[in-house]
């Protein structure tokens, strides 16, 4: 048989599998529309509605919204657990605000948190963007709610604004009695009667202010290294804002500003503060936090952590002739008597009759900051994290997920294999350090191989602090 018949043998048999498939689609079409029709030759699916349907016509609100976050875990909704989202969730669709489609998935309703606090932080100014109809009424949304939540303000926004990509900064406020910053107190008693000195506070306000511009702050989170992009941070301010007593016991409340925080990383700059104006470490231990070596910082505990405000002064510059300012300045009066009323009394109970910071204080004493003989556990103080705020660090949040490090060690060569895969201009980079040669090779797409000295390479990344 020549090649030229087969060749037409082939196209013969290809011809009729595809006209067998058509075939058989076709039948299957037939049946399952012939199915769906009555005697009568009506189709099944057209029903007529047992009750007239109304749509409703929905825009893009900001929420404002204030809550006291104690007995919650946290704002993001969580299936089983108490969250700020499902009770006010549970308030729109109540109010008929919202469907039970888009409160079964909120993100139908295209609901946004701009900042996603966890357990036990509170807030007096979080900013919700989600679709509601153009008549919205906030006290039928508020009767709804627990008395520790409370809707302060709704106002109409652009359609494609997001309360999280279009916020450009975030204002969190650190409570604390002053006692914390003299080693000398110790008794109840003393510390119900001090009272911090000019000295004090400005020693404190100096420390602070350490922390302004842009640093990599890998010591005071979780997980990062000095050389991950997503450890940058940029903090426009830091200081002691003002000094009240409640209960005989003398309070500050500490504010910082700045453009994103991650997981732990107010507390861990409150603690090191906290450590340093009580003597347990000198101030030299301020820049070697952000250098290169791991340093273990104290965590302070979460209970005086409140998310402040949110800033949007980009979207109010650009929309300001079309939409209404987003800096809610109207209703400042109503956020500091929920403040007063729901969530400053919670802090002070906490740590009059808690002794929370007190019991903090004693952990603190057995502090190292040398990751190798590290005694002090944090694990207890989980309870009430700070809000991680990495995913509102968009784009930097995508080139570290975009990151992944496997390191594999032989035993028998002793030869150390790092592979990174990082997204360079769409470029897949393989490293592989070789011990015995201290060589580095960068291995490309194209197999091109890069060498350079492994010592270049900084002492974080042989020591491999990703390994979990």
């Amino acid at each position: 048989m020549s090649v030229a018949t087969k060749e037409i043998e082939n196209d013969d048999q290809l011809v009729d599998k595809q006209r067998t498939r058509f075939q058989q689609r076709q039948r299957k079409r037939q049946w399952e529309f012939n199915e769906k029709k009555k005697d009568n030759g009506e189709c099944e699916a057209k029903r007529p509605c047992d009750q007239p349907f109304e749509r409703i016509k929905r825009k893009k609100m900001a929420m404002l919204l204030g809550y006291c976050g104690v007995d919650y875990f946290g704002m993001q909704r969580n299936p089983g657990v108490k969250t700020i989202e499902e009770d006010l969730l549970q308030a729109l669709l109540g109010a008929k605000y919202i469907t039970e489609e888009d409160f079964a998935n909120q993100q139908n309703a295209q609901f946004q948190r701009s900042s996603r606090t966890d357990k036990g932080v509170s807030a007096a100014r979080q900013v919700v963007s989600v679709k509601l109809p153009l008549e919205v009424n906030v006290d039928e949304i508020n009767k709804r709610l627990p008395e520790c939540i409370r809707v302060f303000g709704i106002k109409r926004v652009t359609n494609k604004f997001n309360s999280k990509s279009k916020c450009n900064a975030r204002t969190y406020s650190y409570t604390l009695p002053t006692f914390v910053f003299e080693p000398s107190v110790c008794s109840d008693q003393e510390r119900k009667v001090y009272r911090i000195s000019a000295e004090k506070q400005n020693l404190v306000n100096q420390l602070l202010g350490h922390y302004k511009g842009t640093k990599s702050y890998h010591n005071f989170t979780e997980k990062k290294h000095h050389q991950d992009p997503s450890a940058s941070r940029y903090m426009m301010s830091f200081t002691m804002k003002k000094i009240f007593i409640e209960s005989e016991v003398e309070f500050a409340e500490l504010l910082v500003k700045g453009q994103s925080f991650m997981l732990h990383q107010i507390r861990k700059m409150v603690g090191l503060v906290i450590a340093i104006a009580r003597g347990l470490a000198d101030q030299g231990m301020m820049d070697k936090a952000f250098g290169k070596e791991k340093v273990m910082i104290p965590t302070a505990p979460g209970l005086g952590l409140m998310l402040d405000k949110v800033h949007y002064e980009r979207y109010d510059t650009r929309y300001k002739d079309s939409h209404e300012s987003l800096t809610w300045e109207d209703l400042d009066d109503t956020i500091e008597k929920f403040k007063i009323e729901h969530i400053h009394p919670n802090v002070v109970k906490g740590e009059i009759e808690g002794r929370n910071m007190a019991h903090w204080l004693e952990k603190i004493e057995k502090h190292s900051f040398d990751p190798n003989d590290y005694v002090m556990d944090d694990k207890d103080d989980n309870i009430q994290d700070d809000d991680d705020d990495d995913d509102e660090k968009v784009d930097a949040d995508i080139e570290n997920d975009a990151n992944e490090r496997v390191i594999d060690i032989d035993k028998n060569n002793a030869d150390r294999n790092v592979c990174d895969t990082d997204i360079k201009n769409g470029e897949k980079v393989v490293e592989k350090i070789d011990s015995n040669n201290s060589d580095r090779v960068v291995k490309h797409n194209d197999g091109n191989t890069d060498s350079t000295d492994v010592n270049s390479v900084s002492e974080d990344k042989k020591e491999s602090p990703c390994v979990q």
